[in-house]
């Protein structure tokens, strides 16, 4: 299994951007997607994450302002990023928690990071 990560970039205060990660592989259902961030010198911190019947949940820094989805026949998870500011500036992780098979069990999966920049 591998998660691709993918959207990331330089933009302005203020602006927006969408990241995307892929889950691939031999996939039986995938329970929690999550966004993750690090930025230089600090600790990895949870951006938002959803469950498999939809529930959401977000930092308080990126509430009102990010938006987390999943499309569950991609077996993808996307973030929607609007009024980005400086200190949202970070490599940003997936990460999913998966079964590969019916009796298996539960297992986690981290995407490479995706670098966001938000500088004018």
């Amino acid at each position: 299994v591998q998660l691709q990560a993918s959207g990331g970039g330089l933009v302005q205060p203020g602006g927006s951007l969408r990241l995307s990660c892929a889950a691939s592989g031999s996939i039986f259902i995938i329970e929690t997607m999550r966004w993750y961030r690090q930025a230089p010198g600090k600790q990895r911190e949870l951006v938002a994450a959803t469950t498999s019947i939809g529930a959401t949940n977000y930092a308080d820094s990126v509430k009102g302002r990010f938006t987390i989805s999943r499309d569950n026949a991609k077996n993808t998870v996307y973030l929607q990023m609007n009024s980005l500011k400086p200190e949202d500036t970070a490599v940003y992780f997936c990460y999913a928690n998966l079964k590969e098979k019916r009796d298996g069990s539960y297992s986690d999966y981290w995407g490479q990071g995706t670098l966001v920049t938000v500088s004018s």
